[in-house]
């Protein structure tokens, strides 16, 4: 027990002096915010532990140059007048002011041994961080509606991120919600998407409106939206045609065969006997009954129903600015119908599980073409929706 407890009380003195030594590490190597985390850590667990003074030390020296170095670098990016360091200057104010209210909750923090309390000449930024943050917010404002009269899709994009941003630190400002709707608007792509049948079949209604239907493939895209039929007020840019290049449809085909089956089955059981046809007795003189097997046939009539469909298509990506195909990908599928029926003639004993199941079985009336179409529609999209998801038109 005494040398677990001197095992135990090692390994946090080792803990301890790899702390303060990551620390002291950490403040060497410009980590300031690396060093306070670590001493806040050990501190907020017990601050007047004697073990902790080092960290007190160490969360002194890291906040006093973690706060001399984020205000040499606003007084520099101040003088150097450029609006993109609006964003720079705002943040390091942040960072100044978050770091003392991270230090905040634990003092007064005592050195002992110095006979003094640890020192942090703490600054209300209440007012740097308001003002900083309000030249910001002008600037993107500015900044998006420049990048507005450009007219370019992408530069479109880049406004909203930059509304977006807006909204998040001024919310309300201005025509931001309106700006935000317009951008959005002129900044995505229209694609208009269409089902192309170059074959003889009639394609059914239900079927080309669930292909169609681009919600139900999950594409998820915030800058592209899919029409399934041209819209008045809209300018498209793409298109996603759907091309049915042919279909083949088998015959209707009943395929009958007749299966005789053989076998010797058990036919309960006779008497043993001798050569000169007396029963024969056991040792307690019962009578040896033997099991008797007889041979019986029958006749299985099973009937296979089948009909078969192939589509062969393609998925085309047009650029409707210059007529231009972008990508073509195939789209190929079958289905195949098919009932399994039959009937018997014979002793029953002969039959399978898997026969009598089939003996259940009725004839069902054959598909219609365009049923067959509708059955195929799940193929389709399965392998349509990955041919949609990967596909990104900018």
């Amino acid at each position: 027990m005494k040398k677990i407890s001197l095992l135990l009380i090692s390994l946090l003195i080792l803990s301890a002096c790899s702390s303060v030594k990551r620390g002291k590490q950490a403040v060497n190597q410009g980590n300031y915010h690396e060093a306070i985390d670590i001493a806040v850590e050990k501190l907020q667990k017990d601050k007047d532990k004697k073990g902790n003074q080092e960290h007190i030390l160490i969360l002194e020296d890291a906040f006093k140059k973690l706060t001399e170095a984020r205000k040499k670098r606003i007084v520099f990016l101040e003088k150097e007048g450029n609006p993109a360091n609006l964003k720079d200057i705002y943040l390091l104010y942040r960072e100044l002011d978050g770091v003392q209210k991270q230090i905040s909750p634990l003092l007064p923090l005592a050195l002992h041994s110095n006979n003094r309390e640890a020192r942090f000449r703490f600054t209300d930024y209440t007012d740097a961080l308001i003002a900083s943050r309000n030249r910001y917010v002008d600037f993107l404002y500015e900044e998006a509606k420049s990048l507005m009269q450009q007219q370019e899709k992408m530069t479109y994009r880049q406004a909203h991120n930059q509304l977006l941003e807006l909204q998040r630190l001024s919310p309300g400002y201005k025509d931001v919600s309106q700006l935000l709707e317009e951008s959005h608007n002129r900044g995505s792509d229209f694609v208009l998407v269409e089902l192309k049948n170059q074959t003889p079949f009639v394609i059914p209604v239900r079927l080309e409106d669930e292909l169609l239907n681009f919600n139900t493939y999950g594409l998820d895209d915030f800058w592209t939206e899919y029409h399934a039929e041209r819209k008045r007020n809209y300018e498209y840019d793409f298109a996603v045609q759907l091309g049915f290049r042919e279909i083949l449809i088998s015959p209707e085909r009943l395929l009958e065969r007749e299966i005789p089956l053989e076998a010797e089955v058990s036919d309960g059981y006779t008497y043993k006997k001798d050569r000169k046809g007396e029963l024969v007795l056991d040792s307690l003189g019962n009578k040896i009954k033997v099991e008797n097997f007889v041979k019986v046939k029958g006749v299985l009539y099973k009937t296979v129903q089948t009909k078969n469909l192939a589509l062969q298509g393609k998925v085309d990506y047009l650029d409707l600015r210059n007529g231009r195909i972008m990508n073509s990908y195939p789209l190929n599928t079958e289905f195949v119908f098919e009932n399994v029926f039959a009937s018997y003639e014979g002793d029953k004993r002969l039959l399978t599980k898997e026969d009598k199941l089939l003996l259940q079985n009725r004839f069902v009336p054959f598909p219609s073409n365009e049923q067959m179409l509708l059955d195929a529609s799940d193929d389709i999209k399965s392998r349509l929706g990955p041919i949609l998801k990967r596909y990104r038109f900018r």
